[in-house]
């Protein structure tokens, strides 16, 4: 698709400076610049006149929100967004600066981190052990083997790990809430059993770390626990962005 128009990566505070050496999307990349007037302001810069999701530009696209957000507040977009142009794209900042500015105000000193649920892989064995209606069907396997036998034994066992995982996963969930400013849940993903954001102070990212790594260790034979972070807060933001079209 070609586009043309400015490219929006995120909102920041008047006050805020761009690093030294940032660059954009494209190909080669993009010089970054800020637009707007009043209290907020837009990074952002000439959008690409191919623009995909190629991985480098949404590896561009992340390292830049990131690289601002160490020095202050980022509302970031999600990749593609590009205004028409620069004037449209003011208008639509003084028309939401009140959302904005609280929105930052939210976000400041936090990042997030996004945790994932699986069921564990090579739990067989514990599931065996504990699971009751799971050592039942797998005689009824042994005595009387059998398609259907076999059917409702996976159907069991998958039910079994599932829900084991959920158990697990709601009880990480509880526990890491308690020390998060906000929560996300996140859209369902297949093989995921939960999926969900944090909201967290950026002092506490490591200690968050060390927590999900620890109840993973403790509980390895019930769930498979993928966390990524810190990220930037997408999932944080209010829905309403700068009137703007998606580019990809």
């Amino acid at each position: 698709m070609t586009s043309s128009g400015v490219y929006v990566y995120a909102i920041v505070p008047a006050r805020a400076a761009l690093p030294p050496g940032i660059a954009g999307v494209g190909g080669p990349p993009a010089p970054v610049r800020l637009v707007g007037e009043g209290k907020v302001r837009a990074v952002v810069s000439d959008a690409p006149p191919q623009l995909r999701a190629r991985r480098r530009d949404l590896m561009a696209h992340q390292d830049l929100l990131l690289r601002l957000s160490d020095d202050g507040p980022v509302l970031p977009m999600r990749f593609g967004v590009i205004a028409p142009d620069e004037d449209s794209l003011r208008h639509s900042l003084a028309g939401s600066q009140a959302e904005h500015l609280a929105t930052l105000e939210h976000l400041a000193g936090g990042v997030e981190f996004n945790l994932k649920a699986l069921p564990a892989q090579d739990a067989l064995a514990a599931v065996v052990a504990e699971e009751k209606t799971v050592r039942r069907l797998r005689e009824e396997v042994r005595r009387r083997p059998g398609y259907e036998a076999n059917v409702r034994l996976g159907e069991a066992v998958a039910t079994a790990l599932s829900r084991r995982a959920a158990d697990a996963g709601a009880k990480l969930v509880r526990e890491l809430t308690a020390g998060a400013r906000a929560v996300a849940t996140g859209p369902e993903v297949h093989g995921c059993v939960i999926n969900v954001s944090f909201l967290v102070d950026r002092s506490r990212g490591d200690a968050f770390g060390t927590t999900v790594r620890r109840f993973a260790d403790a509980h390895r034979e019930r769930v498979d626990l993928r966390l990524a972070g810190p990220l930037p807060c997408y999932s944080f933001v209010p829905s309403r962005a700068p009137r703007a079209s998606a580019g990809v």
